[in-house]
């Protein structure tokens, strides 16, 4: 798998910063307290996944190469 896409639902994203704990070098909070992306590859695929795992919201969509959507899981 690549990830080639990487964002944040605004709708869904409460500001809990879990992907900011786990990678600081791709998400930051803006004004809203919303998350965004800063540099998508400033991390491995394994920590841009295990950032998106940790959302408590699933806000942080992430997309292979082919755009199909790698996380969330599709049910």
């Amino acid at each position: 798998m690549a990830i080639k896409e990487v964002y944040v639902d605004r709708e869904l994203c409460i500001g809990a910063a879990s992907c900011v704990a786990v990678a600081p070098e791709v998400f930051e909070l803006d004004e809203e307290n919303k998350a965004i992306v800063k540099d998508k590859d400033a991390v491995d695929e394994q920590t841009l996944l295990d950032a998106a795992r940790s959302c408590p919201t699933n806000a942080i969509i992430l997309k292979d190469e082919n755009g199909k959507q790698v996380w969330p899981e599709a049910a």
